[in-house]
């Protein structure tokens, strides 16, 4: 692979690749070693890729692809100190910006502590603004269910961002 095809192509896409990873891993450290993992994959076979105009979904899928098979070795590796991960554990201050606002912290926050599924198909959706087909061809399921997810995941974002605001009063 061309170096400077390949340098080109982690400017262009590691920010979205980075937050979707951040947003599945709720980790700065795991979310870096997923994006990178995935550059590395590319490297290795993305000469392989039929299609250049693929590139960010075939990245995209293979990140995933990555988070679900971390993700199924760590449900087998049992924790010794007895605490799991958990919404709590994601520091928003992570995520590269500039400044956030209290809403976009309370709303990151609350996409956090959604479940893998929903997390994912909002982050892919709003945060790097990918399309329903790539989302599916990401995901590897049905344009269908992508658009059912992204409807049952922004309900459970609502119902998040309802009790917490009401904790918030309290």
């Amino acid at each position: 692979m061309d170096p400077l095809n390949f340098q080109n192509l982690v400017e262009q896409h590691y920010a979205e690749l980075y937050r979707f990873a951040f947003s599945l891993a709720r980790n700065a450290d795991d979310a870096s070693d997923l994006t990178q993992q995935t550059f590395a994959i590319f490297a290795r076979k993305g000469d392989e890729l039929r299609d250049p105009g693929k590139c960010k979904s075939w990245l995209f899928t293979t990140l995933y692809r990555e988070f679900l098979k971390e993700a199924g070795r760590s449900k087998r590796i049992v924790s010794m100190d007895g605490e799991d991960a958990s919404a709590g554990d994601l520091a928003i201050s992570n995520i590269p910006s500039p400044s956030r606002t209290a809403e976009q912290h309370e709303a990151l926050e609350a996409l956090a502590s959604l479940e893998e599924s929903h997390r994912s198909v909002l982050s892919l959706f709003y945060l790097d603004h990918c399309p329903y087909h790539e989302i599916a061809e990401i995901l590897g399921v049905p344009i269908g269910t992508v658009m059912s997810r992204i409807s049952r995941a922004k309900e459970a974002l609502r119902e998040r961002l309802h009790v917490m605001g009401r904790k918030n009063r309290e």
